[in-house]
């Protein structure tokens, strides 16, 4: 029996949606709920699951048409086995990138419940390096990795990173391997910066040697990497999430009268805190306890006491919007983007139920499994660009909301402090809050209102009777 898959319903508003990849071809078997193909709107990157188990007999559409909703995308066959030709060229699925070959002198090791990959044969002259396989190896190699169930974002990972993507466990729906799969791999694969050598010679440095901090290493490689070819310049096109970000961004500031206020914030209390509570927390909640959690928790906090912050202005109708709720917009860096879901009602949440939502909403964003209400309706929005190191930043607001805030790098640093014996220097853990703020609505004097409120939460209020400890 032939059931067609109608692209469903992508939210209030959505009535079409770009068909970017497809994950299946004809002839696969799939099951109920297994993502068959990832489509693109004008909000959010999603991928459609199979509303039956069957056999794929037609993809009905191609790469990079625009469908509406409700018109078949594919034909599953829920009766046997398909019996229809492929469809036609150009309603094909994307070719599989090819993975990386392993090395001619050892094998990858196969991962648990999947198959061992063929060993290389050994180059038949040895040499002082490893030779590369032949041609037909290599199409082996590629056909087997191609046939491994992912998406194309994991391959391009699995393969910037020299890893097949058979020797890695999925651990999604069928064994799809999940982005998380792939970067839990590729950490498992990596390794530190090799030590300087100390001077030849046997001669004396003229000064001591600076020892490597312990427990450094290198700051990650944007994830956005491009291949060259030997080439001195080359041009892509803008991805659709591209596309969004800079139209949103450039409507924002021609539309609005953006500047930033910032303050500097004692961090120590919450520091300490969270270093106390942090492994019993993970354990009884299965969410991590991080700084931007309990920062979350303090806005939401402190949004009642400034409603012109959590609010919306309309010039050309002459009105001002007020909010008695916070939609709290968490911005996530994804590897084709930023995206900005919202906790939804986040004021009624504990830290414990941020921690969930934050978790859950990152997971989501970057395995692409975001829904457009999950984008829709924010009020006020955190930009944590302190979890890649930033020690200021100048965020740029996320119309209608007036005001967004930067959580920047919480750092030790020297620094005064007053007691009852009076001044001494102490190392705390410092950070800085930046508001940006829409000058439409937002005055300066309202926007350090907010910032010294937030500041005072974060280093005096005790959380401990929320965590538990």
């Amino acid at each position: 029996m032939a059931t067609e898959v109608p692209l469903p319903e992508l939210g209030e508003s959505v009535t079409e949606g770009v068909i970017t990849a497809w994950l299946v071809k004809v002839g696969d078997t799939v099951t109920k709920d297994q993502p068959l193909v990832e489509v693109s709107t004008d909000k959010v990157d999603t991928e459609i699951p199979s509303p039956v188990a069957g056999v794929v007999t037609a993809l009905n559409v191609a790469v990079d048409d625009t469908v509406a909703v409700g018109a078949s995308i594919a034909t599953i066959d829920t009766g046997g086995e398909a019996t229809a030709e492929p469809a036609t060229a150009t309603a094909q699925p994307e070719e599989a990138e090819p993975a990386p070959e392993p090395a001619a002198e050892e094998a990858p090791k196969p991962a648990p419940d999947q198959p061992a990959a063929k060993p290389a044969p050994e180059p038949a002259k040895p040499a002082a390096a490893p030779q590369a396989p032949a041609a037909s190896q290599s199409q082996a190699a590629s056909s087997d990795s191609a046939s491994v169930l992912t998406s194309p974002l994991v391959r391009r990972m699995l393969r910037d990173a020299q890893i097949d993507p058979s020797t890695v466990a999925g651990t999604g729906l069928g064994g799809r391997i999940t982005r998380a799969d792939a970067e839990q791999a590729i950490a498992a694969g990596g390794g530190a910066i090799a030590p300087q050598a100390a001077p030849a010679g046997g001669q004396a440095a003229s000064f001591a040697p600076v020892p490597t901090p312990p427990n450094s290493a290198r700051p990650a490689a944007s994830p956005n990497q491009i291949d060259f070819g030997g080439e001195r310049v080359v041009t892509t096109e803008l991805n659709r999430v591209r596309k969004a970000i800079a139209k949103a961004m450039l409507h924002s500031m021609n539309t609005t009268a953006q500047l930033t206020s910032v303050v500097e914030v004692d961090m120590t209390r919450i520091m300490g805190l969270r270093n106390a509570a942090k492994d019993a927390f993970k354990a009884r909640e299965g969410a991590s306890l991080t700084p931007l959690s309990l920062t979350a928790r303090a806005v939401c906090m402190v949004l009642p006491r400034h409603p012109v912050i959590n609010a919306s202005i309309d010039t050309d109708a002459g009105t001002a919007t007020y909010y008695n709720y916070v939609n709290l917009g968490i911005a996530v860096d994804t590897p084709t983007g930023l995206v900005v879901p919202n906790i939804k009602n986040a004021q009624d949440l504990t830290v414990a139920g941020i921690a969930r939502q934050v978790g859950a909403l990152a997971s989501n964003a970057r395995d692409r499994k975001l829904q457009p209400d999950d984008i829709a309706a924010g009020t006020f929005t955190i930009t944590n660009t302190g979890s890649v190191g930033s020690l200021l930043d100048t965020p740029i607001l996320n119309p209608p909301e007036v005001a967004i805030l930067a959580t920047c790098a919480i750092e030790k640093r020297p620094v005064v402090v007053s007691d009852a014996y009076g001044d001494a220097i102490a190392v705390r853990w410092m950070s800085y809050l930046c508001l940006s703020y829409d000058h439409r609505m937002v005055d300066g004097a309202d926007a350090a209102r907010f910032l010294n409120d937030l500041k005072f939460v974060l280093e005096t209020h005790d959380f401990s009777a929320e965590l538990g400890v």
